[in-house]
């Protein structure tokens, strides 16, 4: 699932690429992927409007639109925004004032798109925790005080911090050689801080380089994005540690695919 770096990465290209144009049609050729309103509205909806602002919320785009209306783009596990489209594989093409298409495709069907008044008004969005950027080191520590969670299903939970999921959560623990296994409450203060400063430069870090491209991320242009050689653990599974050479391990945890090093991350 496109992670936060990742959706930042396609937000700050759509604000190159298409803000300020009109979209002029809407081709819809899966109408799965739209949750609301119904087709016809949804279509009626986005016709004529302009593209105002772009904005993500963990990871979440959202397109706001002159006539008042949002549209809220959750890309979840196979979901690309692609321009200009061809639409041979789009599930939803929006035609610009350029000419131009941008392509929503989504091979497995999981995506939502959603055209609607108020976009805060989505639970989904309400429930939020902040993002690792917004925090302070001593905020962290409060989050996590007293939490009896496992550390990284912790991370992942949208609610506690939004917009890590399970490779920078899995990247980050590395870095701060913190076991995934250990509980929140176990971690020391400062392995808490340190926690914290590695989340913050592993999505920074990961930005820079255009996202990751596992599974199906790709960028704007449908180029991939460039920071898969610089894992430290995830997806390497029986590779050698970077730092210790012992072969990385990977195990179950919370229904997830956890990559570690089990001599580093203590």
């Amino acid at each position: 699932m496109p992670e936060l770096p990742e959706v930042e990465t396609i937000k700050r290209e759509l604000l190159k690429a298409v803000l300020g144009k009109k979209i002029t049609a809407v081709e819809i050729h899966n109408p799965k992927v739209i949750r609301e309103p119904a087709v016809e509205k949804f279509k009626q909806g986005l016709k004529g409007a302009v593209i105002r602002n772009i904005l993500r919320k963990a990871k979440v785009l959202i397109l706001e639109l002159a006539n008042g209306k949002s549209l809220v783009i959750h890309l979840k596990m196979t979901g690309q925004l692609v321009y200009p489209g061809t639409g041979e594989r789009s599930r939803v093409s929006f035609r610009l004032s350029d000419g131009k298409a941008l392509d929503f495709n989504d091979q497995r069907l999981f995506a939502e798109l959603r055209l609607l008044d108020d976009w805060r008004s989505l639970k989904f969005i309400q429930a939020l925790g902040p993002e690792p950027a917004d925090l302070s080191e001593e905020q962290f520590k409060q989050r996590l005080d007293k939490k009896k969670t496992k550390i990284k299903p912790l991370l992942l939970d949208q609610t506690f911090i939004a917009g890590v999921g399970n490779l920078y959560a899995a990247e980050a623990l590395f870095r701060a050689r913190i076991n995934p296994f250990r509980s929140a409450a176990s971690l020391t203060d400062k392995e808490k801080g340190v926690l914290l400063k590695e989340i913050q430069a592993t999505l920074r870090e990961a930005i820079e380089h255009k996202g990751s491209s596992v599974d199906q991320y790709v960028q704007l242009s449908g180029s991939p994005g460039g920071y898969v050689k610089y894992h430290k653990v995830y997806d390497r599974k029986g590779k050698p540690c970077l730092v210790c050479k012992t072969p990385i391990q990977r195990i179950t945890q919370a229904g997830r695919g956890t990559y570690f090093c089990p001599k580093c991350q203590k």
